[in-house]
């Protein structure tokens, strides 16, 4: 229970014309607001729920309705002072032209870098460095993904009591493989995603592949020769159990092959220890998912506090989301470290734009019900709210879906990727993500099997009704009970200790694991 408070409404920058309400359960038609918040002494003529916005002014037709400083569309009609501002009231802008954009302009701020910080971590003989220590099972191909499954309980079950240095068994399950247009242009997107996710930091280096043996996408086409001899302590032939092999006289005879081929790779991870490595060896991926009102206010933030403070601390961090921050293309080409990186942008965004029209749709197709229902009106205020997880240091680099980061790579990176939750974690995993921070506002159980994911809550209602699935609660921020900054330290060592097994998150808690999806936008025969 908690006590009601009086009316409270948050405004992201002077210029807007809309607040939004941020009492848990909104706000009666005929509330007074008081003196001490945005629209003070309006009358409310609508009742307006929690995260929703209010109109600051009369907004005649076709007037600017403005928020974080932006306008995030038209009035669709006339919208007097006091109303309920949702989307069926708004025309939303066209989208931002890729042409005569602002490249590389903004100076980043002069923050100090942060030094001493460290993490307990599994270094790998490429030099990269791992979370956890895993043993992950590839797969060429959808169709042995329950005989993988089926195998990996096993060695759950009989081997890992033998080898308590391990912290698990990932069956790195997809939906790819064959039944697909393997030569296509396009193809060579999941592919390389797969193999990428293969050689995470997280797994140490063992490289295991289980095949059917009669699909398109032959283990040597997915692991070729010299792929994995550099993240593997034991370079050699690709280890792969082929279950149409003649040796296989049935299913235990497939599941014991697995299941012995295991032991070794089992054997050379037991062996590894943590040790203390500097924060600059960090890959953190951020992402946003049943996102409300409040992501923009509270959880992404901090988050892009945190970020900063990772990058100062010499770490590498991501965000992604293509048709989340293609409404902000101008925002962050200008924040691009140079040209060429702004380019690249641009280069990203012009494909997804394309690959969107080829289904006749455009961004405007992301936002969900759920996020309607939390008070975004369309993708352009989405897009506000979800650039500001990436904080404000310069953006040092981009990826194409699919792509792995370079060992010289560092900073802030643009991972281009689908918004979708589950497509975006499978290829922050291939760039190389050994911690993973999703904020929330609607609330999703979203974890992932490779890697630690660190959940934050937007709202205080959420944060106290999913105590046991939400790591973080940002709510605290609008409730007046911390700043952006003090959460963004907080998390900031929160990452240190979940990296450094000290800490274990509530998905790995409940083992909530989401499959991978892999994107593939080549056509499937």
């Amino acid at each position: 229970m908690t006590t009601p408070r009086a009316p409270l409404t948050l405004r992201m920058h002077p210029a807007d014309n809309v607040a939004i309400v941020a009492n848990d359960g909104g706000l009666p038609a005929g509330t007074v607001l008081p003196d001490n918040v945005p629209g003070a002494g309006l009358r409310l003529l609508d009742a307006v729920p929690q995260g929703h916005k209010v109109a600051l002014v009369d907004l005649p037709p076709g007037a600017d309705v403005v928020r974080y400083q932006v306008t995030i569309g038209r009035a669709a009609r006339a919208i007097p002072a006091g109303s309920w501002v949702h989307e069926r009231l708004l025309e939303m802008p066209a989208a931002r032209s890729l042409r005569g954009l602002p490249m590389s302009t903004t100076a980043a701020p002069a923050l100090p870098a942060l030094e001493g910080f460290t993490f307990e971590g599994y270094r790998n003989p490429d030099g990269s460095v791992g979370t956890r220590n895993l043993l992950a099972i590839t797969t060429t191909v959808q169709c042995v993904a329950g005989v993988v499954e089926q195998a990996a309980q096993r060695i759950r079950t009989e081997l890992l009591p033998q080898f308590p240095n391990v912290d698990g068994v990932v069956a790195l399950e997809h939906t790819y493989g064959c039944g697909v247009a393997i030569d296509a242009v396009d193809a060579s997107i999941p592919i390389r995603t797969l193999r990428h996710i293969s050689l995470n930091p997280n797994f140490g280096g063992e490289v295991m592949v289980v095949s059917l043996g009669c699909e398109k996408l032959q283990p040597d086409r997915l692991l070729p020769p010299g792929s994995f001899a550099l993240a593997n302590a034991q370079p050699s032939a690709l280890d792969t159990v082929c279950l149409q092999d003649t040796a296989h006289i049935g299913f235990m005879s497939m599941l014991d092959h697995i299941v012995a081929r295991a032991r070794p790779h089992l054997e050379r991870l037991n062996a590894r220890r943590r040790e203390t490595c500097a924060a600059s060896e960090l890959v953190v991926g951020v992402q946003c998912g049943g996102s409300d009102a409040f992501s923009g206010v509270t959880a992404n933030p901090a988050v892009g506090f945190a970020s900063d403070l990772l990058v100062r601390a010499g770490a590498t961090v991501m965000f992604s989301e293509v048709t989340e921050v293609r409404d902000g293309i101008d925002q962050l080409t200008a924040r691009a470290a140079t040209p060429a990186v702004a380019e690249a942008m641009i280069r990203e965004m012009a494909w997804y734009d394309e690959y969107l029209a080829r289904g006749r749709v455009d961004r405007s197709a992301n936002t969900t019900p759920g996020n309607k229902a939390g008070g975004l009106a369309n993708i352009v205020e989405k897009a506000m709210g979800s650039i500001i997880k990436s904080g404000t240091a310069p953006i040092s680099g981009v990826l194409s879906p699919g792509d792995k980061l370079g060992r010289d790579q560092r900073g802030l990176i643009y991972a281009a990727t689908p918004a979708s939750d589950f497509i975006c974690g499978t290829l922050q995993l291939a760039a190389g993500m050994n911690l993973h921070v999703f904020t929330t506002g609607r609330g999703t159980p979203y974890g992932l099997a490779a890697c630690p994911v660190v959940k934050v809550a937007t709202r205080s209602d959420l944060a106290r009704r999913w105590h046991d699935l939400m790591d973080v609660n940002a709510g605290r921020i609008a409730d007046g009970e911390a700043t952006v900054e003090s959460l963004g330290w907080e998390l900031f060592h929160l990452l240190l200790d979940v990296a450094s097994g000290r800490r274990q998150t509530w998905a790995e808690h409940w083992r909530l694991h989401n499959a991978l999806v892999l994107f593939n936008p080549a056509p499937v025969t």
